[in-house]
């Protein structure tokens, strides 16, 4: 076999592992916004949707919770609280943000204890390679507001996906912060995490 039909079959190889390790598809389209809160909230038995609107004392909490890295720029924040048996069991948030070049939007979902229960990505514009793998999302499940909830601190980093772990340990923070100022699932929910 010559050297160019082995680097051929290698490079089949890898688009093979990335497509394999995909939380998505990789065209960048995604899961909708229905689907990702149905993956979120299976026993629920509704799922409403919520606007929050901060005063500018909120947003500078917000942006204070968050931490001097994390943007936090709109006082809008739209919210979907899961109901089961009458009782609110999760709220998500869908963070939309620039990776690099291109928008990404995850979905973050965050439980009564004020932590984060899962992060899923629902759409992701940048080359797929760029892509965070499930299994590293799955290191903020059971993460509070705290200064472990950072990048390269208790968030470990992705080899060559440096802009994408940034992208989304800001998003995590910048959803828990927001999750404290509006308490969106009552007084524990805002509390220390």
């Amino acid at each position: 076999m010559d050297l160019l039909s082995r680097l051929a079959r290698l490079g089949l190889v890898a688009m093979a592992a990335v497509a394999l390790g995909s939380p998505q598809p990789a065209d960048g389209q995604g899961l909708t916004q229905d689907e990702a809160l149905r993956a979120a909230f299976p026993q629920a038995d509704s799922v409403v949707r919520r606007t929050a609107y901060l005063d500018d004392d909120q947003l500078a909490q917000a942006r204070s919770l968050a931490g001097s890295e994390v943007p936090v720029e709109s006082g809008v924040v739209t919210h979907y609280l899961a109901f089961q048996a009458g009782r609110a069991t999760g709220v998500a948030y869908f963070d939309a943000h620039r990776v690099r070049t291109f928008p990404e939007v995850l979905m973050v979902v965050v439980g009564p204890d004020a932590r984060i229960r899962r992060v899923e990505v629902v759409r992701f514009s940048e080359p797929p390679e760029y892509l965070a793998p499930g299994g590293w999302l799955g290191q903020f499940t059971d993460r509070g507001l705290d200064p472990e909830l950072s990048h390269k601190r208790g968030i470990a980093n992705i080899t060559g996906a440096t802009l994408t772990a940034r992208a989304a340990t800001a998003a995590a923070r910048r959803v828990l912060a927001l999750h404290r100022v509006i308490a969106p699932l009552g007084p524990a929910s805002g509390g220390e995490g």
